[in-house]
């Protein structure tokens, strides 16, 4: 963390800017890179630090609101962490912030980047197969848990046509067997994820049609997706999917 970090993260409060949650600016390599400046989620769940690799120059320069914050850097309200009931302890790793920062919006809560307050990042992506195991079972327990009913309905083609799409990445790159488990362990966990999805669901004051306007995007846009980021094709399908969907809600 960088000098002033303390009172940098502590200016949404002092500003009264009425976010509940929010981040600091997270670097990489030593501040010489971004890490993020703020989450993205695809609406098929796939989640990804925002702006990560690009230059420092790249970096807002304003607080802005993003989908939703880091847990790389995290500030949040005390009374609404307590009444959010904090991270889903079975995540245990990834996605865990994803699933808090949409839970966030679908109270009606508001969340943003301090780019004032800055800390670097010691990061690296590639951790072993085991992770692609907690990414997905995670990514899959999220879009249970998080998204209203009628939106996962419009969503649930998209949905199913991602899942054959990654079976062979997952078989090239060496985890087939970590993402079959994540199935399986999802599988396993549906009596509780439908019970904590009503609970969720039951305290929702952002309608559908908001929530996915604010907290996801079409685009791939991350330089961890390799081909299918940089596909326009792919990119103009998804988005034409999406203005559908987005229409239908």
């Amino acid at each position: 963390m960088e000098s002033g970090f303390r009172s940098a993260i502590e200016l949404p409060i002092a500003e009264r800017r009425g976010w509940s949650a929010w981040q600091g600016l997270v670097t990489s390599e030593g501040g010489m890179t971004l890490n993020t400046i703020g989450n993205v989620v695809h609406f098929t769940g796939l989640a990804w630090a925002g702006g990560a690799g690009r230059t420092r120059a790249a970096a807002p320069s304003e607080p802005r609101e993003v989908s939703f914050p880091s847990g790389a850097c995290l500030a949040i309200r005390r009374d609404v962490w307590v009444d959010l009931g904090g991270f889903s302890a079975p995540y245990f790793l990834y996605h865990e912030d994803t699933d808090l920062g949409l839970r966030l919006r679908l109270a009606g809560h508001v969340s943003g980047v301090e780019p004032r307050a800055l800390c670097d990042h010691d990061y690296e992506f590639d951790k072993g197969s085991h992770k692609w195991h907690y990414l997905e079972r995670n990514r899959w327990a999220t879009l249970i848990r998080c998204y209203p009913a009628k939106l996962f309905v419009l969503l649930l083609p998209a949905l199913v046509a991602t899942e054959f799409a990654l079976l062979p990445v997952a078989t090239r790159g060496g985890w087939l067997r970590e993402k079959l488990r994540a199935n399986a362990e999802v599988v396993r966990w549906l009596p509780r994820l439908l019970k904590e999805r009503r609970a969720i669901q039951a305290g929702r004051r952002s309608d559908a049609k908001a929530f996915a306007r604010a907290c996801l995007t079409p685009d791939l846009d991350s330089e961890y997706l390799g081909a299918a980021g940089r596909s326009p094709l792919l990119r103009s399908l998804l988005r034409a999917y999406w203005r559908v969907v987005v229409a239908l809600l």
